[in-house]
């Protein structure tokens, strides 16, 4: 039987994963075996300069703390060894940084994921992950904007070309006739 002491620290972690699960937008569960020192840390390193938090958390530490935050779908991927990297800002930084490592690294394992309150599976992960970033999707939004503003500048041009024209030849024939 673990000691008062003990139960009290963990009833902290799980305060604050719980704490930390419902006000992150985005994160993913993953099996670290076979990583090594250099490797997880070079993935730290990584996730930190995004934003993103990445912790080694105890199954059932974990498990208390997505049953209480509703992420109770979670359950049948917590064995084995898991780490959870979330993030409170960027749902999608998590899963970018996490899939783009899995690919140069073979010994990294997604468990599952979740994104704005809801869980969501390895398939949805890698989907998330390959997204465009927010900054280009912002940059193709304000293009999408401005290419009917450009459209109407180019007509109106056009218009005060013409007319332009128009004023010119009017000027020349009255020039060539007044001579």
């Amino acid at each position: 039987m673990p000691s008062q002491k003990a139960l009290e620290a963990k009833k902290e972690i799980v305060k604050t994963l719980v704490e930390k699960l419902s006000a992150a937008q985005g994160g993913v569960l993953l099996d670290y075996r076979g990583l090594t020192v250099e490797e997880e840390t070079k993935l730290r390193a990584e996730l930190r300069k995004a934003g993103v938090e990445y912790k080694v958390v105890k199954n059932t530490l974990l498990r208390f703390a997505a049953k209480e935050v509703g992420f109770d779908a979670l359950d049948p991927v917590l064995n084995g060894p898991t780490s959870i990297a979330f993030s409170a800002t960027d749902p999608i930084a998590p899963a970018k940084i996490i899939c783009e490592f899995a690919k140069k690294n073979d010994k990294v394992e997604l468990k599952s994921g979740f994104i704005e309150g809801r869980v969501i599976s390895i398939d949805e992960v890698k989907a998330i992950a390959d997204l465009p970033s927010k900054e280009v999707l912002v940059a193709k939004a304000l293009a999408g904007f401005q290419a009917p503003i450009y459209g109407f500048v180019n007509v109106l041009n056009a218009n005060l070309r013409g007319l332009v024209v128009a004023l010119n030849q009017i000027a020349e024939k009255k020039a060539a006739a007044g001579e």
